[in-house]
């Protein structure tokens, strides 16, 4: 597959780049990329979810009543679960969500969802991209430049940019990353990936490792 070269003025360079198909023209595999988004969002969870059980509940452990003959539940001390104010039957604890991921199906869920994005003609490639300062305004010139103002934007570059970081930082439609920061769920998020033209080679670099 064979995409234009546009600079940060929305202009045809005259040059193309090939993409290679290992990556792009992959048939993508569905129940990889379930297992990576599924793997991203456990990470991003905190885990520390906390509800009191009976031990930990301040009160009296005074028997409230018999054991029978009142005609409703046993319901013990002043911190029994069925009570209000109770403690909680089996609530939730502090866990690590976390689980493993085997590194081949990571690859392949990640060059699975570039292919999607290929097929969708969701991939940009630009030359560069940099600003002397951290402007938002010119950072909004470069996508209504490229006509991808009106969506979802992920930025891949080469190596880190602060000037370009800064310049979209405010803007809830956009996200700069780099190559190293690519995941499945931030391709699939987004509706159209701009990539500078070394972030190309490094992306062909690092998946086919």
């Amino acid at each position: 597959m064979e995409l234009n070269i546009y600079n940060i003025k929305g202009e045809e360079t005259g040059r193309k780049i090939s993409l290679n198909d290992s990556i792009y023209g992959l048939e993508p595999n569905d129940h990889a990329i379930y297992l990576d988004v599924k793997q991203y969002l456990a990470n991003q969870r905190q885990g520390t979810h906390k509800s009191k059980v009976r031990n930990e509940i301040s009160g009296s452990t005074r028997k409230l009543g018999k054991q029978k003959g009142g005609g409703g539940a046993r319901r013990g001390d002043i911190n029994s679960p069925l009570l209000r104010g109770g403690a909680r039957v089996f609530g939730p604890t502090p866990r690590d969500y976390n689980f493993k991921l085997n590194k081949k199906v990571k690859q392949l869920a990640r060059k699975s969802a570039l292919s999607y994005k290929a097929k969708d003609e969701g991939i940009m490639v630009v030359d560069s991209i940099n600003f002397e300062t951290p402007k938002t305004k010119d950072f909004l010139s470069l996508a209504n430049n490229l006509k991808v103002a009106d969506k979802k934007l992920l930025i891949v570059l080469s190596e880190p940019n602060k000037n370009v970081y800064l310049s979209a930082r405010n803007l809830k439609n956009a996200e700069v990353i780099t190559v190293s920061e690519l995941n499945t769920y931030k391709i699939l998020k987004a509706k159209s990936l701009l990539i500078t033209e070394s972030s190309v080679a490094l992306i062909d670099q690092i998946f086919n490792a």
